[in-house]
């Protein structure tokens, strides 16, 4: 029986810059610098946009009515609720000045010089993981909507995949459960782009200092557009109000995280598409050791493609993510 190619189905930033790329390697090089500090790309689905600047789609809010007939006795027709809903996109740009004539002591060399844009690139890592969890595109439209204010109320319609850690001050932290695929959330890109993704060598050019004095740098640019598009909220699952001055590794206090890992993991419909779970690096810690305590979930390691990954759970288990842009300052959500 032949097996779909996961790529095929979930792409992901790194397959579709591997199918774009148009120029030589250097899409899938900055998408490989993107995923080094960044594991959320390790999963997050991406789409073409049906538009150059935002996304629409269609979103059901509603079944419609169903209801048991007699003979001789009609049903009175219905139909089910949508809502069109348009998701916007950012444009993230960085701009690297390489002095020439430090270029020129190094050779020249190609290879100096991609090692020089890494904290450029870098840089755009950290903006857009901090816009993916937290920024409010109404405050900042600019940017694109991103997970906390599309989850952020327990009474809301979306409340029923929130779940209540108990924490009740500003020193709260979240976990964050994601099914990433096509019909359930995902990344996207404008509309006939090279997923999103661009860089553009402006050559040498002549700039001022800050006292007026002028040199010749390098100039190169960097763009990465994108944005998130959750088509059924039903697949995201906030665990919130995780009072981080309370937990502790051997569950005397605090927190229960496994157990609010496995509950998160039982409001999911299915978990057809790519699953994970996203925390801090202190999070993290605290869970391998309440795991150790408790004895009744495990946790994992394996090396998938190179790299180190953290599993949750049993069977092949769900892979436990660090983002460094989640924060361990969270106001409550009530």
């Amino acid at each position: 029986m032949a097996t779909l190619n996961k790529d095929a189905l979930y792409p992901t930033l790194a397959s579709l810059a591997q199918q774009k790329d148009g120029k030589g390697n250097l899409i899938t090089d900055i998408v490989e610098i993107l995923s080094e500090t960044n594991e959320i790309l390790d999963d997050m689905v991406f789409e073409q946009a049906n538009g150059d600047t935002q996304h629409k789609i269609a979103v059901r809010n509603g079944l419609p009515e169903a209801a048991w007939r007699i003979l001789y006795k009609g049903v009175k027709p219905s139909k089910s609720s949508i809502t069109q809903v348009s998701e916007s996109m950012g444009m993230l740009e960085a701009r690297s000045f390489v002095d020439e004539r430090l270029l020129k002591l190094n050779g020249n060399s190609a290879a100096w010089l991609a090692a020089e844009q890494r904290p450029f690139v870098e840089a755009m890592n950290q903006q857009m993981a901090e816009t993916l969890w937290y920024n409010d595109g109404i405050i900042h439209p600019e940017r694109f909507m991103g997970f906390a204010p599309r989850y952020n109320s327990l009474s809301a319609p979306n409340g029923k995949n929130i779940i209540n850690a108990g924490g009740t001050g500003a020193n709260n932290a979240s976990i964050w459960l994601i099914v990433w695929g096509r019909d359930t959330c995902f990344g996207i890109y404008p509309k006939g782009s090279k997923a999103g993704i661009d860089s553009e060598d402006l050559g040498i050019n002549t700039v001022e200092d800050s006292e007026g004095g002028r040199y010749e740098v390098h100039e190169k640019k960097h763009m990465w557009d994108l944005g998130l598009c959750v088509k059924d909220w039903r697949y995201v699952v906030r665990i919130a109000n995780i009072d981080v001055t309370q937990l502790r590794k051997d569950l005397s206090s605090g927190a229960n995280l496994p157990e609010l890992m496995a509950d998160a993991l039982e409001m999911l419909p299915n978990m057809k598409g790519r699953v994970a779970f996203y925390m801090n690096r202190n999070l993290r810690r605290i869970l391998r050791g309440q795991i150790a305590a408790s004895a009744k979930h495990t946790i994992t390691q394996e090396q998938v493609g190179g790299r180190r990954v953290t599993k949750f759970g049993d069977g092949d288990g769900v892979p436990v993510r660090i983002s460094d842009a989640l924060l361990s300052t969270e106001a409550r959500v009530v």
